[in-house]
This record gives structure tokens, C-alpha cells and sequence, in this order.
């Protein structure tokens, strides 16, 4: 199985925009690179004979069909960095041995491009569905998902809508999304310096006091799965002399509350329920002559409640002089397993299992029912949306990491897949 020479030309295009969010300009309130991939996406698609639409130029949109009833697929084309560690350029597209490698190939470019095929084949070969199908394209999923409750206040609202930004089979239920920042004003005489996005676990760490130097060394992963990388801060803590410690409020805290203990107990969340056990991710090491910060990404369960972590965290910090800030929350999402969209799409997963590389006919038993993840889709700021694909449950989760990457055949079962999905939504 190989790409079509349209569809490789897409992708390495849009893969070659560096679109990680930056600094706002006119025009391009998260930055230029985002707005540029943006701009791609919605010229290439009027070049095919869609519709086109954007608002605020914080959000695009792609349609065919008619009608009053619309069916969306919500994507985003902003990247988190590419971080380090990367064999292949990160911001090209490398096919080798039949692998895409490119950041945002699976987060979350590969899925947009692929649901655009899947509708331009769909259009191309006739399909005249009793709606509309809308491919509804966010800018800054990674920072703020601002673009997509933009559209959410301002778009017409999809009836259905799936987001191919997670993994397989449905997602039912998603984990609360707390972000905190411990910091002090402190001038301690060190330095520090270690992750880029409160979402990925560090991969690279280091720390300056006295004329001594420390390095620490991690491997990246998304922060809904941190036990999936190695966090550098951590593996810095284990490496500094007590000495250092003992100058900083922030490291005591680091030492004596986080370095080696579990998620649970430095959160105070001990909740296990449907959805899962509470994870955290020290994410952003800050020290320099303004104080300090330690940035942390905690994913909780839907029955958890954020003001109980909070206070246990203000309880434990107290005694150190550090203060504690929610940076960011997005609240559990949680939805019926029965729904007829639900029940659609998992029959849709099922048709379609055998198609993707690493497949066993055991999978067909264990890997078929509705899930829940710790991971943060658009289907929270998006009414009437569920998170489906595109990573199969037995692959190594590939978001966030050096050398993201994903197989052709991969691509194109996704592609299948999402077409079947179009047209099954489309006949409820």
C-alpha cells in the first residue's frame, strides 16, 4: 500500500510548516506558523471544490454535501515543539521503509490529512450524503483550544462530530486536565532550566549553582502517559548534591514530595474509578534570579474534583513558602456507552481492526469496547463531539515523541476508516 502522489505532496507540505503557536501578530492570534498551516489546509481544499470558511483567523473549515443536518470531524494543525532527540528533520515529511516520520504526523496533521482524503474520495467518487460534512480545522489544540470554543461560540455546531485526535475503539470518557504552576520569588543563586510544554514529559534538564554543573536526561512522551517516557527533572533530582538541594525551597519540596513517590501520593488524589487512577507529569523547571517554578500536568479521574488536589498541594507546599496557580483545567468529560454514535463508531472499529500493522485475532475480543483516556481532546470544547482514533490500543503511543511517526498502511486504514465513519454518521 503507497500514498497517491496528491496525497504525498499534501503531506509533506503541511508537515514542512514549523506550526507551533507563538507570538500573536495581526491576523495570527496564535502565531504565523499555525495561521500559515491554516491557510494551507483551506486553499488546498477550495483548489478541490469545498467549501471553505474561517473565523477569527483562529479556526477553518472544509465542507461538502447539503442539508440542514451537518456531520464534523475537528482537527488541529498547531504542533506541539519537536524537542529533542529526532533521527529524521522533524518539519519535512520522511518516508523510509514505509514509515511517515514528521512531527504532527499523528498529532494531529496525519489525522486532518486524512480526513480530508477520506472526504475528497467520498466527493470524488459521487457519495451524496443527506447532510453536510464539515472538517472544522483548530489552530492552537496544544496551548489553549481557544480556536475551537471560538467556533463552538461563533460556527455552526455540528449534530456529530468525532475528533481523530486520541486512539481506538471510541472514547467515552476523558480524564480532568489540571495544569498548576509551585513557584516562590526566592533568588537562590541557582539556575535551572527543563521542559517546553506542560504536555510532554522532559527529555532534557539542567541546573548550574556554584560553578557546578548537572545535566539531567529523559525520553519524551504526552503527559496523559508519562509512565510511557522518563522525566528529566526527575532523573536531575536524583543526580544533585544535597548541598544544592538544600538551598532552593522548590527542590526541597521536588525532593521530599515528588522524586520517587507515586502519583497519588503528591496529588492527594486516591480516587481509582471508571476512567482510570490519577497521573502527573512535572513538566517545566524554572529557576533563575526572578525565583522559581516547577510547572505540573495532572490528569484525574471524572469523579476526582480539581478543588481537592488544589488543596492538598497548597497544604504540602505551605510549609516551604511556595504558592500554588492553576495555569489551565479542562473538566472530565463523560458520555453514555449506548449511544447510537457511540454504538456506530465501535462497529465501524470492528470492520476494520485486521487493517492496521501489529494486529492479533485476539485483539478482536480485548480491544473492541468503548475506552476512557487521560488524554485531552477538542470533544471537551466541542458540543456533540466524541474522540475516535487514530492510534490503535496495542501501539506504542507516538504524540509528543522524538521520530513521531506512522506507518503507510497505518495512514491508509485511517483513512478507510474515517470514511466509513462519514458515511455511517451520516445515515443515523
Amino acid at each position: 500500500m503507497s500514498l497517491t502522489a496528491y496525497e504525498n505532496e499534501f503531506i509533506s507540505n503541511l508537515l514542512s510548516i514549523p506550526s507551533v503557536g507563538g507570538v500573536p501578530e495581526e491576523g495570527a492570534p496564535y502565531g504565523r506558523m499555525p495561521r500559515k498551516a491554516l491557510q494551507f489546509f483551506l486553499d488546498e481544499a477550495q483548489k478541490e471544490g469545498f467549501s471553505t470558511g474561517i473565523i477569527d483567523d483562529k479556526v477553518g473549515y472544509v465542507e461538502f454535501g447539503s442539508g440542514s443536518k451537518m456531520i464534523g470531524i475537528v482537527c488541529h494543525l498547531d504542533v506541539v515543539p519537536s524537542g529533542k532527540g529526532w533521527t529524521f528533520e522533524p518539519f519535512a515529511m520522511t518516508v523510509k521503509d514505509d514509515v511517515i516520520y514528521g512531527r504532527g504526523i499523528v498529532d494531529d496533521k496525519g489525522p486532518a490529512c486524512a480526513s480530508f482524503f477520506a472526504m475528497r474520495d467520498l466527493k470524488n467518487n459521487g457519495f451524496e450524503p443527506q447532510c453536510r460534512i464539515r472538517l472544522i480545522l483548530g489552530s492552537d489544540e496544544e496551548r489553549t483550544c481557544d480556536c475551537v470554543e471560538t467556533y463552538a461560540a461563533k460556527g455552526e455546531l455540528p449534530d456529530t462530530a468525532i475528533t481523530p485526535d486520541s486512539q481506538y475503539p471510541v472514547i467515552y470518557a476523558e480524564k480532568g486536565i489540571l495544569q498548576i504552576k509551585i513557584s516562590d520569588s526566592v533568588n537562590t543563586g541557582i539556575t535551572a532550566n527543563a521542559g517546553n510544554a506542560a504536555n510532554m514529559v522532559p527529555n532534557d534538564a539542567s541546573l548550574s549553582f556554584n560553578g557546578q554543573a548537572y545535566k539531567g536526561v529523559g525520553k519524551i512522551s504526552h503527559a496523559a502517559v508519562p509512565e510511557g517516557g522518563i522525566n528529566a527533572i526527575m532523573d536531575l533530582m536524583g543526580k544533585l548534591d544535597p548541598s544544592v538541594i538544600e538551598v532552593s525551597p522548590l527542590l526541597r519540596y521536588i525532593s521530599e514530595h515528588i522524586f520517587g513517590k507515586k502519583y497519588a501520593d503528591y496529588t492527594g488524589c486516591v480516587i481509582e474509578d471508571d476512567s482510570g487512577f490519577v497521573t502527573a507529569n512535572p513538566a517545566i523547571l524554572r529557576i533563575d534570579e526572578n525565583g522559581e517554578e516547577l510547572v505540573i500536568d495532572i490528569r484525574y479521574p471524572v469523579t476526582a474534583k480539581m478543588d481537592d488536589i488544589i488543596a492538598y498541594f497548597r497544604n504540602a507546599i505551605s510549609p516551604y513558602g511556595l504558592t500554588v496557580d492553576v495555569r489551565n483545567h479542562m473538566g472530565p468529560l463523560y458520555k453514555k456507552k449506548d449511544t447510537p454514535e457511540i454504538k456506530a463508531l465501535t462497529e465501524v472499529w470492528k470492520n476494520n481492526i485486521d487493517r492496521f500493522d501489529g494486529f492479533q485475532e485476539s485483539y478482536r475480543t480485548e480491544f473492541i469496547s468503548p475506552i476512557a483516556t487521560g488524554g485531552g481532546t477538542y470533544a471537551r470544547h466541542m458540543p456533540n463531539t466524541i474522540a475516535f482514533g487514530i492510534m490503535c490500543p496495542w501501539q506504542e503511543d507516538q504524540c509528543h515523541r522524538a521520530d513521531e511517526h506512522m506507518t503507510v498502511n497505518d495512514f491508509e486504514a485511517n483513512k478507510k476508516v474515517l470514511t466509513e465513519a462519514i458515511v455511517a454518521l451520516s445515515a443515523l
